[in-house]
């Protein structure tokens, strides 16, 4: 294989991390919430979606993307937490189906309401100056903002998993998703628990919308492109788990770059292919627990 070949598929393959870094970002709020508060959350994308436009405005009225970095995401997940409390919690005791149409229904209204306050053209946001250019990595070079994705991403993955596997908050989420009633037994208000986790959910998605505002068009529709691609996720890893959700979403952001590249015209194709093919030998996913 020549330099060239091998510089190409290293640079295809830093592509992908980097997608699934976002990918990983937007799956393991939705993970976590259906894996512990049985809730299908349909309305998940439109988080995201919300905090790129977001990210966009903040950027350009402050004229500082770090800013916007750290407040759009704390914005959308108190919005998320006021959601979650007003309309999302009568539908707990509630079947599927109703949760499906309510939430798929506030996704239009979101997309709509984008649409009204920000237009239909597709948007970008100017890398922060200093992101921009490149960086030599040995056998390629690669955009320096593009490796600060992938970096902050294993960074956050980092973080996450020591919130969850470390800290006492980390073991009640953990122990919500296993059996939420003992939880409740305990003493510990559960209501509470599932407006933090929800809104923390949110936050991470409009995080993720932050930081894709840069690396990918802003444009209607990128709240349901992303959602079926986290919503994959999220079946290849398994419920409940942030370790399921980082390697689902590798596996996911890897095979929609080089599907892209290789059969362009079938490349979402693949990846559902790979979904089931994962579904066929672990039926939980990768890292799912069987339910008894």
């Amino acid at each position: 294989m020549n330099p060239g070949t091998v510089s190409l598929y290293a640079v295809q393959i830093l592509n992908g991390l980097a997608f699934s870094m976002l990918l990983f970002l937007l799956a393991a709020g939705l993970s976590v919430i259906f894996g512990m508060m049985d809730f299908i959350n349909l309305a998940h994308g439109s988080f995201y979606m919300l905090g790129a436009y977001m990210g966009f405005t903040a950027t350009q009225r402050l004229g500082n993307f770090w800013f916007a970095l750290i407040i759009v995401p704390i914005i959308v997940a108190a919005l998320g937490f006021l959601l979650e409390r007003i309309l999302l919690r009568p539908l707990y005791k509630r079947g599927h189906l109703d949760q499906v149409l309510l939430t798929f229904g506030l996704a239009f209204v979101v997309a709509d309401l984008v649409k009204w306050t920000w237009g239909a053209d597709i948007r970008s946001v100017a890398q922060p100056p200093e992101l921009t250019g490149a960086v030599s990595l040995g056998i390629t070079a690669y955009p320096r903002y593009r490796t600060f994705v992938i970096v902050a991403g294993l960074v956050l993955a980092l973080a996450l998993w020591a919130l969850q596997a470390r800290t006492r908050i980390g073991a009640i989420v953990r122990a919500g998703v296993a059996d939420k009633e003992m939880v409740g037994g305990l003493g510990i208000n559960v209501q509470l628990v599932f407006g933090g986790v929800f809104a923390f959910g949110a936050g991470l998605a409009a995080l993720s919308g932050v930081i894709a505002a840069p690396f990918l068009s802003l444009a209607p529709g990128m709240d349901f492109e992303q959602l079926i691609l986290s919503l994959i996720v999220v079946v290849v890893g398994g419920l409940g788990t942030l370790k399921g959700a980082f390697f689902g979403a590798i596996v996911v952001g890897l095979a929609d770059t080089f599907g892209k590249i290789w059969v362009p015209d079938f490349s979402l194709m693949v990846i559902f292919a790979i979904m089931a093919f994962v579904l066929l030998l672990r039926p939980n996913g990768l890292f799912g627990r069987a339910v008894a």
